[in-house]
């Protein structure tokens, strides 16, 4: 099995992966999430331009712990963004190069117009959304329109304490089906305390 490109996003529950100007500040944390476990599933991310600058905006330098970045860029200039590599190149041949090379799994980081280009072309192998429970009522989609897809459902796992459904579906035709959910840490179990009460 080659490497797979994965499509790995949160998504808000009518359908948005950012607000409207680009904001994720409603993404909620759970600790059950093992983002250490998550980022060891890939060796590279590839993403557009816009969701790079959200990323830089929001404070940080756009590099990710472990990961070759790969933004795809016709304005950014290389020199400007160290620790990333910007690509003006058309990104359907860059990532069917990368899936021929040896390696881990490659994270489609985002944003939607860089999903739909790949998934016409044939190149995504899985849709994986952590579902948060919120409504938007606006922003940037998961996916622009275009052409449908069905979907064949690999795993799903629900997180009680944030109310967060994270699915895993695998895209028909695709390099390999969907991993198992394995990112998400086991609850403890806590011992039943002792009744201190005599009978």
């Amino acid at each position: 099995m080659g490497r797979r490109l994965r499509y790995q996003v949160a998504v808000s529950l009518d359908g948005f992966i950012a607000g409207p100007n680009g904001e994720f500040d409603w993404i909620v944390m759970d600790p059950a999430i093992d983002f250490a476990a998550l980022f060891k599933e890939f060796d590279t991310a590839v993403m557009g331009r816009k969701t790079y600058e959200v990323m830089t905006a929001q404070g940080g330098h756009g590099a990710m712990p472990g990961l070759e970045v790969v933004v795809f860029s016709r304005t950014l200039r290389p020199a400007k963004h160290p620790g990333v590599r910007i690509v003006n190149d058309e990104p359907r041949e860059v990532v069917a190069a990368l899936k021929k090379k040896p390696g881990r799994d490659i994270w489609l980081y985002g944003g939607g117009a860089l999903f739909r280009s790949l998934l016409d072309a044939g190149l995504v192998d899985t849709v994986e959304v952590a579902v948060i429970p919120v409504l938007l009522g606006a922003g940037i989609a998961l996916l622009p329109p275009g052409a449908a897809t069905k979907l064949t459902l690999a795993d799903q796992k629900i997180l009680p304490a944030s109310g967060i459904v994270v699915l895993a579906y695998s895209v028909p035709g695709s390099a390999g089906p969907a991993p198992r959910i394995r990112f998400i840490k086991a609850a403890k179990v806590r011992p039943a305390k002792k009744s201190s009460k005599r009978r």
